[in-house]
């Protein structure tokens, strides 16, 4: 698939009592009197969040997001890394006030945390090599016998991968970068991603990497809070904000498409 295309990506902000809260501008959102919100991300999950090549610090999506968040509502964020697979258990638990990592809104994780309203929706796509011939699409590697998907552990694409091959043909990574590594390799035939974490690496590996065209059903994408915080309903309003008065718009289109930042380079 040609770099340049831009990602599939839907604003979805349209729940009414988020409207409700927005006011019309930044002047009418809740002050949260400049208290510190800690906020859970992996830092391996390009365009999101990651650590940016030639700085070594960390940023992406989720960094400037929430910083405006916080801009708007006078609250400190403070970023804490862990790892994806103890992420939302850690947030349901009250270890952290709210993970913001391109998290898929699911009633499964709804039982035990409570999600935003959601600020995108995303289609997994597969990412493989840029020189295989085998098959073109997700159908043609559906039906190649013994070729192997990576899907990262406790994420919804591991589902998605279930689904499309079953379970024999998936070998589950902990991290991406690893998968993304593993691919490079050949000790994968294909890994599957959402289409804006694919572009991203596509993106940094053009002459080794590709998405196959197709892709599966849009999935919605939120941050997570403990249930019954009162910080979801205020982080709400400011994503509305955020739409009204484009900054959604220019964020997405910084991190997004059409050429997304450069992703990591794999793990030697």
């Amino acid at each position: 698939m040609p770099r340049r295309l831009p990602v599939t990506l839907v604003l979805a902000l349209g729940l009414a009592a988020a409207r409700g809260l927005c006011g019309g501008g930044p002047g009418a959102l809740p002050d949260l009197g400049g208290r510190r919100v800690i906020v859970a991300v992996e830092d391996d999950y390009p365009p999101f969040n990651y650590v940016l090549p030639g700085t070594r610090t960390p940023g992406g999506w989720d960094y400037d997001a929430i910083r405006e968040i916080g801009r708007r509502l006078n609250f400190r964020p403070e970023f804490r890394e862990i790892a994806w697979d103890s992420m939302i258990q850690a947030v349901a638990t009250g270890q952290f006030d709210m993970a913001a990592n391109g998290i898929t809104a699911t009633p499964e994780r709804a039982r035990v945390v409570d999600f935003s309203a959601s600020y995108a929706q995303v289609r997994q796509r597969l990412l493989v090599r840029a020189g295989e011939r085998r098959f073109a699409s997700l159908e043609g590697f559906a039906g190649t016998a013994g070729a192997r998907l990576g899907a990262q552990k406790g994420n919804t694409n591991y589902t998605r991968a279930e689904e499309l091959v079953g379970r024999s043909r998936i070998v589950a990574y902990d991290d991406f970068g690893d998968l993304v590594q593993a691919l490079i390799s050949g000790d994968l035939d294909a890994v599957i991603i959402d289409d804006v974490g694919g572009q991203g690496y596509v993106g940094a590996h053009a002459e080794r990497l590709r998405l196959l065209d197709g892709a599966l059903a849009a999935q919605d994408l939120a941050m997570v809070f403990t249930q019954g915080s009162g910080l979801r309903p205020a982080v709400d309003a400011a994503l509305g904000s955020m739409r009204s008065d484009g900054t959604l718009g220019r964020l997405n289109a910084q991190w997004f498409a059409p050429a997304p930042p450069a992703a990591p380079a794999p793990r030697p």
